[in-house]
């Protein structure tokens, strides 16, 4: 794979003490991997704000750029300027800006800023070029878009309110993508668009994802995982197999890079990476460690 892929991963806050420490135990392991940078998800409404940060600043002391999530829908202006002069403040230089969804209990109020595009123009108003700003792309359309037209004219607004790149939602049809690649495209824009890749692990929690985000599944594949029905193993071998060969295609086909949505799961993203080699060889990898501070 060219040097100038850029491979990232994904990462959510842990709510417990348990899933903190399996967030440490499969960061470690991913970050033996080199990703250009991680990104940590946001919770809207405050519910995992603190949660964001500290994980940003765990992946930060084991050696990583970390990008944290930023949702506007239901803030201020004035709380989204102080988690920024904060997020400035770590060290941190990548910012993934969302519009998110409205938390519960906040009734029909979204807050100051209604989109995504106005929180990129915010970002960029208040703290100029510091951050690297990523938006979300959704190549088989957000499920709340009223038409693929609108949905492309919100992603290019976002654009030119000052994104930088963009990462899409996942999907498992990389002609999805490369359809929308072009469309941008032949708009006039040109900043990098990197796939979302979701391994399989687990096809009830796969399904009930897609179903909420509007991630098609193609029906031989969803007929083959419900055939394994509970075996594990079999589920495993057959997502990185069919996962490996798209992200294949993806890069073949001129994709700028990965951006592997982990579930803080290090097992199977670690196998699909492997089979690409897009990181350090074997043994390599074999002899990486990791110090946390």
């Amino acid at each position: 794979m060219s040097s100038k892929k850029v491979v990232s991963l994904e990462f959510f806050p842990p709510r417990d003490a348990a899933a903190q420490e399996k967030l440490a135990e499969s960061a470690r392991k991913l970050l033996a991997l080199r990703p250009a940078y991680v990104s940590v998800t946001f919770g809207a409404g405050g519910s995992t704000r603190t949660g964001t940060a500290d994980t940003v600043r765990m992946m930060q002391k084991l050696g990583c750029e970390a990008a944290p999530h930023l949702s506007c829908i239901g803030s201020a202006r004035a709380v989204l300027g102080n988690i920024l002069d904060s997020y400035r403040e770590q060290g941190v230089r990548r910012i993934v800006a969302l519009r998110g969804d409205l938390p519960s209990g906040m009734g029909g109020d979204p807050g100051e800023l209604h989109y995504a595009s106005d929180l990129v123009s915010f970002i960029r108003e208040h703290s100029g070029d510091w951050f690297h700003i990523e938006v979300a792309a959704y190549p088989e359309m957000h499920p709340q878009a009223s038409s693929a037209q609108a949905d492309l004219d919100h992603f290019i607004g976002k654009v030119n309110a000052g994104a930088d790149s963009a990462i899409t939602q996942y999907f498992f049809n990389p002609d999805a993508y490369f359809d929308f690649v072009e469309r941008v495209h032949a708009k006039g824009v040109d900043i990098p668009i990197v796939p979302g890749i979701m391994p399989i692990t687990n096809y009830a929690q796969l399904a009930r994802f897609s179903n909420m985000c509007g991630a098609e599944i193609p029906r031989w594949m969803r007929l083959r995982l419900m055939d394994f029905g509970d075996d594990k193993a079999s589920i495993r071998a057959f997502g990185v197999d069919v996962i490996t060969r798209m992200c294949q295609r993806l890069l073949d086909g001129g994709a700028p890079g990965l951006h592997f949505y982990t579930l803080n799961n290090a097992e199977v993203t670690t196998a699909i990476w492997r089979q690409l080699d897009v990181g350090p060889k074997q043994a390599e990898l074999q002899g990486a460690t990791l110090r946390s501070a």
